[in-house]
């Protein structure tokens, strides 16, 4: 039984329209007609340009800074669509911000996570598609379908391409111990080894290295991650990897550049020779150095879409 509407339509918000109308161009579509601005007091006003009734609605919105204010447009605009009679509304989430409050740290701590996935089901949705949560078990916070894409298979075709064949002095480094799984990924594909950097985190975007796990002397070493946000954990890793464990050089490759506060001018300072982002999060010109290669994700988005307008499995795009 097919649960899709009778057509595609894809729409954005203000978090990332340029991708949005790439995923749109890719399945040879327009980008839908909406627009969603502020009044004078703050609150937001969508106006939705097109019918919508009984048609398959993609609403593209990364919750990434201001993170509040694009959590709302969204959950406003699934209820324009609910409201207009859409057959079935997917929220497509490059981005899903407070996936780092997944847990209780310490004692009366939020699960905002759990949180902003009620909300986003209340509103309406009814599935959700996303790239590199956080922490995966996110996907059981929704009470909706949730069709997880993975960066790794758009990052390593890029190292792949840069090196060649011979990939026998390389190591693959995972910057802490919840990027495990995702960096072993990067490394099966990749055909090379994996170390791991033991670090402690005294408090949030605070860290300290304490120790390389796998020997990494004279390597040229791969630093996987899911996101920069200040940059810290990352460009420190990065330093240990040099000064403790002796690597050549490293690289950085993450999914979400998050890259708030002092992020630019860490990267900038650091040891690391490139870092590669996918742009699940727009990326504005000033913040693109010149050791900084964007990779587009809209390609496999748009298959993703069209797979699930046509009930078809996403699963196949974890091998592209």
């Amino acid at each position: 039984m097919n649960f899709h509407g009778k057509d595609i339509k894809i729409f954005a918000a203000n978090s990332n329209p340029r991708v949005a109308k790439e995923m749109a161009t890719q399945l040879g579509l327009p980008l839908g007609e909406s627009e969603v601005v502020n009044f004078s007091d703050g609150e937001i006003s969508v106006s939705i340009g097109e019918s919508v009734r009984g048609s398959d609605v993609f609403v593209v919105q990364s919750i990434s800074t201001p993170v509040n204010d694009h959590l709302m447009e969204l959950l406003i605009m699934i209820d324009a669509f609910k409201r207009a009679s859409a057959a079935r509304i997917t929220a497509v989430i490059p981005y899903l911000g407070y996936a780092r409050q997944d847990r209780k740290a310490k004692a009366r701590d939020p699960i905002s996570a759990k949180l902003v996935a009620d909300l986003i089901t209340v509103a309406g949705a009814d599935r959700v598609l996303s790239m590199d949560l956080h922490c995966p078990q996110i996907q059981g916070f929704f009470n909706i379908p949730v069709d997880h894409l993975l960066g790794v298979p758009l990052l390593v075709p890029y190292f792949n391409e840069k090196f060649g064949g011979d990939k026998s002095n390389f190591i693959v480094i995972s910057p802490d111990l919840g990027s495990v799984t995702r960096a072993r990924n990067f490394a099966l594909r990749f055909s090379c080894p994996l170390a791991i950097v033991d670090k402690r985190r005294q408090k949030a975007n605070v860290s300290e290295v304490m120790n390389i796990i796998g020997d990494v002397r004279g390597k040229q070493a791969i630093l996987v991650d899911d996101m920069i946000d200040t940059g810290g954990s990352l460009c420190n890793a990065a330093k240990a990897v040099i000064e403790v464990g002796g690597a050549s050089e490293v690289y950085a490759c993450v999914t979400h550049g998050v890259l708030s506060g002092p992020a630019i001018e860490r990267i900038e300072r650091s040891v690391i020779k490139e870092v590669i982002l996918l742009d699940t999060i727009e990326i504005p010109e000033e913040k693109r150095l010149a050791k900084m290669t964007v990779l587009p994700v809209a390609p496999v988005f748009a298959q993703a879409i069209q797979r699930i307008y046509s009930d078809k499995p996403v699963s196949p795009l974890f091998n592209i």
